[in-house]
């Protein structure tokens, strides 16, 4: 008995008794995390009554964030498998279970009984390694899970940018239809009484025609993204149907951002670089183990209790080897994950450095773009349209002009809110670069506004 508390004590002193406590795991992706949303996350979503209230006002687009955070099943989903992944991680950190035989063999009247303990002694020796290897394992797994939830937000984000200029367009299009109308009853009395022919009334009709398209096309790009927020957010039902955004996006930033250092603050802040690089540190201590494992794969120190009813006590120890005759062990794989986990992180790096700079780019594209927009063809719109207006007034130009300026305004106005979109989507995704990998949206070929008033007919 007492060489088997000797064999206990001797394992406890080589691997010690560390254990991850529950919920430790989801703190530290908090840690990672909060910083950049500003919200914890919650082991559970908000209740009935705490999500009805945050819905009484229209979401802000942190507030949208937050409430994503707070509410969305899948981020509980994924909290849960990083849970199942601490729980696999704290299992092959513990020691070796002992094992026990016992017999009882009998010859003519003597009696034997046989005891022993037992001990996997080489899992023992390299469970400091083990340890070692499911700690970056874990600790990779919680920076995958953070880049997840900062995805979330980034997605959620970009879903409240894509509600809010589908409202605002829905709000102009709708404006555009009843001007439209009344452009074309007023062609129809016109041609009544013979001062409009019938092709320009036509013209007219058809003006009226795209707008009520427009307006179909806004409601089911409408429509689209706010089920995709809704989606994001977890409602459903009377939450869903409640939900409430503004009615137009933030202006336009006087300047946009300058970044001259933007590749070393990814690779510095990037999480999915600081989990490859820890997938490659867990890659090298498995390595280690396949090392000390590779000519003898078990090996078990026992001691042995043996009685009989004719003879004294038999005490000692016994080893036991399992030797590797029929294959080279654990050594071949471990040096192939370790190869993987350093071309895995050098891909990484690259895949890295090429996003940020590709999101930087588009970031300033969309900026220049939309503030060309408001400072130089919306004004020129502008001044064209009252310019138009004097010269009717004074009876210098007809209604067919006037009314082709109005079309032509209805383009600038439609290209600017476009614009302005693509702007807010493009920061999302560069803050998004910056913290893990993203996919920047290629900006869209659209067709450039008519600046100008159109030729009369």
């Amino acid at each position: 008995m007492k060489r088997t508390l000797s064999l206990t004590t001797l394992a406890l002193a080589l691997a010690g008794c560390a254990s991850l406590k529950p919920g430790d795991e989801v703190s530290d992706v908090n840690r990672l995390t909060q910083h950049h949303t500003g919200q914890a996350l919650a082991a559970e979503p908000l209740p009935p009554d705490a999500l009805t209230a945050r819905l009484r006002e229209p979401l802000s687009a942190d507030a949208a964030v937050q409430l994503a955070l707070q509410n969305s099943r899948a981020l509980q989903a994924r909290l849960a498998r990083l849970g199942v992944t601490a729980a696999e991680v704290d299992e092959a950190g513990r020691l070796p279970n002992p094992g026990f035989s016992f017999s009882r063999l009998t010859r003519g009247d003597e009696v034997e009984l046989e005891r022993g303990w037992h001990v996997n002694l080489a899992r023992l020796l390299t469970l400091p390694l083990v340890r070692q290897a499911e700690q970056r394992r874990l600790q990779a797994e919680q920076r995958q899970t953070a880049a997840d939830v900062l995805a979330l937000a980034a997605d959620t984000r970009r879903a409240w940018v894509a509600a809010v200029a589908a409202e605002e367009t829905l709000t102009y299009r709708r404006q555009v239809l009843e001007a439209a109308d009344a452009g074309a009853e007023l062609a129809r009395r016109m041609q009544a009484v013979g001062n409009f022919n019938a092709l320009a009334r036509a013209r007219e009709q058809g003006f009226a025609a795209e707008a009520r398209l427009a307006l179909a096309r806004a409601e089911g790009q409408r429509l689209a993204s706010r089920e995709r927020l809704v989606r994001l957010l977890g409602l459903w039902g009377d939450d869903a149907a409640a939900l409430r955004v503004p009615e137009r996006l933030p202006a336009l930033p006087t300047t946009a951002r300058e970044q001259p250092d933007i590749e070393t603050l990814a690779l510095a802040q990037r999480l999915d670089v600081q989990a490859a690089r820890l997938r490659l540190e867990q890659a090298a201590r498995q390595l280690d183990a396949g090392r000390i494992n590779r000519f003898v794969s078990m090996l078990e120190l026992g001691v042995v209790h043996n009685t009989s009813n004719e003879a004294p006590v038999q005490r000692g120890w016994e080893v036991t080897l399992e030797l590797p005759l029929f294959g080279p062990g654990p050594l071949p794989r471990a040096q192939a994950l370790a190869r993987e986990a350093a071309h895995d992180a050098a891909d990484t790096a690259i895949r890295a450095r090429s996003e940020v700079r590709e999101a930087y780019g588009l970031y300033r594209g969309a900026w220049d773009i939309a503030r060309q927009h408001r400072d130089e063809l919306l004004p020129l719109a502008q001044r064209i349209s009252d310019e138009q207006l004097l010269r009717y007034n004074g009876m210098l130009i007809g209604v067919f002009e006037l009314l082709a300026d109005a079309r032509a305004q209805v383009a600038a106005v439609a290209a600017a809110q476009d614009a302005l979109r693509d702007f807010w989507l493009a920061k999302a995704d560069l803050d998004q670069t910056l913290l893990g990998r993203a996919a920047p949206a290629l900006p869209s070929a659209g067709a450039a506004p008519a600046a100008a008033a159109a030729a009369p007919h």
